[in-house]
């Protein structure tokens, strides 16, 4: 029998943030000696159709009374009847990366149905798992109380140090998946501006989470020229996603919203100075010292911060050194995972089941 079961919404081996500190917490857990199953529901989410809530019924129903549960708030957010089913026999423990009712371009319906959805689905799980202190904060608007969180943040690998050093043309990384929350139509939108600056930039991501959006940005870097000079690359592997950290002079997230921002702290392992914005945690995540943030959605402050960067060698060093003295100080995957697995003993101990 296993510790517990981590379960979440289609392919375990995703490489963006939330299911990268899943998959995370699993390795060093495994590597710790603790038994954990992976199981990965079909359907569709956030929405969830019919074979999702098929597929995360039949996955809660495999499993033993008694046995620990986590299932990932993207599994189980919009399927609270699924986890209410389950609760009194099973220990349930939530893991949240961020609401699904914040998710951007969601209409106010949408939005409403979200919160009602979540609110019941985390009311029926003994435990919840969030990734950092603004989430905890934030789902106290889904009544969940302080006593029943605990806030495990994101480890990181310390990796190579960027080799740029501002003596060629500038490059700019942005990694996330390409949905309108990363809002990489606004980095277009803010280049497009600084065309008679020296740079290129590479854009890092699944394609295939929002094709409209997707269609949205290409167009734009299409309209403006930027081509040859704005690179959508889709999805990398590991091993690429290093290499890019390694050529890059400066990291750039968008974002309208971070439940935490695990690369931004990938890009400090780095030592990479960064643009971001203070949308959500990532007004705490990353550290003044190591880079600009502008308010999300703001275009043109975005614009300015750039071409701060672009222009002002020396400030894109000071904030480069801010970064690799941060570095030095970066929470790692092994204490992520200690906590991880402390949260999942106390849950044990409670026999937290409904």
């Amino acid at each position: 029998m296993s510790d517990f079961t981590l379960i979440v919404a289609g392919d375990p081996g995703q490489l963006t943030g939330g299911y990268v500190y899943d998959a995370r917490i699993v390795e060093t857990l495994r590597n710790g000696g603790w038994k954990i199953d992976v199981v990965g529901v079909d359907g569709r989410f956030p929405e969830p159709d019919a074979v999702a809530s098929h597929a995360l019924d039949s996955a809660l129903t495999a499993l033993p009374d008694g046995s620990q549960a986590v299932i990932d708030g993207l599994a189980m957010g919009g399927l609270p009847a699924i986890v209410e089913r389950h609760a009194s026999r099973l220990s349930i423990t939530a893991l949240i990366h961020h609401p699904l009712a914040d998710e951007t371009g969601l209409g106010a319906p949408e939005q409403q149905r979200f919160r009602i959805s979540e609110t019941r689905a985390l009311a029926a799980a003994g435990n919840v798992i969030v990734t950092s202190v603004y989430t905890a904060r934030r789902l106290a608007d889904f009544d969940v109380p302080a006593e029943k969180i605990a806030v495990i943040e994101p480890g990181v690998e310390t990796g190579e140090l960027a080799s740029g050093d501002g003596s060629g043309t500038p490059r700019l990384l942005c990694i996330a998946t390409v949905t309108p929350r990363k809002g990489q139509d606004l980095l277009v939108e803010a280049l497009a501006g600084l065309t008679a600056l020296s740079w290129q930039c590479d854009l890092i991501g699944a394609l295939d989470r929002a094709e409209a959006y997707v269609d949205k940005v290409r167009e734009a870097i299409d309209g403006h020229q930027l081509g040859e000079r704005i690179h959508l690359l889709g999805a990398q592997t590991r091993e690429s996603l290093a290499a890019h950290y390694r050529q890059a002079d400066l990291f750039v997230l968008p974002s309208h919203y971070e439940g935490y921002g695990m690369v931004i702290t990938e890009a400090l392992a780095h030592g990479l100075p960064v643009v971001t914005t203070s949308g959500g945690a990532l007004a705490h995540t990353l550290p003044d010292a190591a880079g600009i943030k502008v308010p999300p959605g703001d275009v043109t402050a975005l614009r300015d911060a750039l071409k701060r960067m672009l222009e002002e060698p020396e400030t894109r060093q000071r904030y480069c050194q801010g970064a690799r003295e941060i570095r030095d100080r970066l929470g790692n995957w092994q204490t992520a995972a200690e906590a991880f697995g402390e949260a999942m003993k106390r849950a044990r101990s409670t026999g937290a089941m409904r």
